[in-house]
């Protein structure tokens, strides 16, 4: 399996710098390769064979709302003679520098209004802001369902049944910094005993699930739409301080002069718009009914909705 960084297409980035940025790289998909070859070496133009051009896709796969739609752009960039690379990291942070750098072309699902706006506020400037392709994302506290916890400002009442802990993502996440910076100190969780671990969605999770199948106390991190919302008995908690901030939209970026260079596929990717239950379907066919195969989920829900996305014109 190989990592690829993109070098050089828009932005010169030292070596020393690429280099570092490739230690916090995930191994990409293989099957979504191009050999390693340098996007330099294609155009928006059309290159050999009639390639229209390769488009690098960055996001971090246990967020699915990404990887979700980074194969629902592949599907129909391939189909139109795009060749689609795929480029899986581990951090927000790191997505969003390779993304200013022009190391990723497209980070498919971000969450720039109030989630990563502190984010933007550094890379903006070197960011294209292509759509919003949904419009009621939000960050939440959650429990099981069996819990007797309701609200944010109750957690200092089971501090003790909670073991303290408030179980968290990763650490460069937005959800984390927010939990940090506004959710903590809002509702006094500090002086009251708690403290957020952090580690990664999947480690979250399967604490939800150990915690679950003991009908123990777990408070956890979690944003909605997600799909572990409908897999696991799970309810939000009340946030009557407004700690987590606003609903957002979740948008579709791209590095500074994409649209410049790929015309056609931004406007085309300004035209996606899913409402609560195309997305959710999206989200389950990939997650859920094919979790060994997003293209397979993809090609399913594709199917279902045949007239959602369109087609990019030719």
């Amino acid at each position: 399996m190989k990592s690829r960084i993109t070098i050089g297409r828009r932005q010169a980035v030292a070596l020393g710098a690429a280099a570092a940025l490739g230690l916090t790289l995930a191994a990409c998909n293989p099957d979504n390769g191009s050999g390693g070859g340098d996007a330099d070496t294609t155009s928006a133009e059309g290159g050999d064979g009639g390639d229209r051009g390769t488009i690098t896709l960055g996001y971090i796969p246990s967020w699915t709302d990404g990887l979700s739609t980074a194969y629902l752009l592949e599907a129909k960039l391939e189909e139109a003679g795009y060749t689609v690379e795929h480029e899986e990291l581990n951090e927000a942070g790191v997505l969003y520098t390779a993304l200013a750098q022009g190391d990723v072309d497209i980070y498919p699902s971000a969450w720039p209004e109030v989630t990563h706006a502190s984010y933007m506020t550094e890379y903006g400037d070197q960011i294209d802001d292509l759509a919003t392709y949904y419009d009621n994302a939000k960050l939440t506290f959650a429990v099981p369902e069996y819990s007797e916890i309701t609200s944010i400002e109750q957690l200092p009442d089971h501090v003790d049944a909670l073991g303290g802990q408030i179980v968290g993502i990763e650490p460069g996440a937005g959800l984390t910094e927010v939990t940090q910076n506004s959710v903590i100190p809002t509702y006094g969780l500090d002086a009251a005993g708690f403290s957020l671990t952090t580690s990664s969605t999947s480690a979250m999770l399967a604490e939800l699930e150990g915690a679950i199948a003991a009908e123990e106390e777990i408070v956890v991190t979690l944003w909605r739409p997600f799909w572990a919302n409908a897999s696991y008995p799970v309810r939000d908690l009340e946030d009557p301080e407004g700690a987590l901030g606003e609903s957002e939209g979740l948008h579709f970026l791209a590095t500074g002069g994409f649209a410049e260079e790929f015309p056609e596929v931004a406007e085309w990717i300004g035209e996606i718009h899913l409402d609560d239950e195309q997305y959710g379907a999206l989200e389950s066919s990939v997650v859920n009914d094919n979790p060994d195969d997003p293209a397979a989920g993809v090609a399913a829900w594709l199917e279902q909705y045949p007239d959602v996305v369109g087609s990019l014109e030719g």
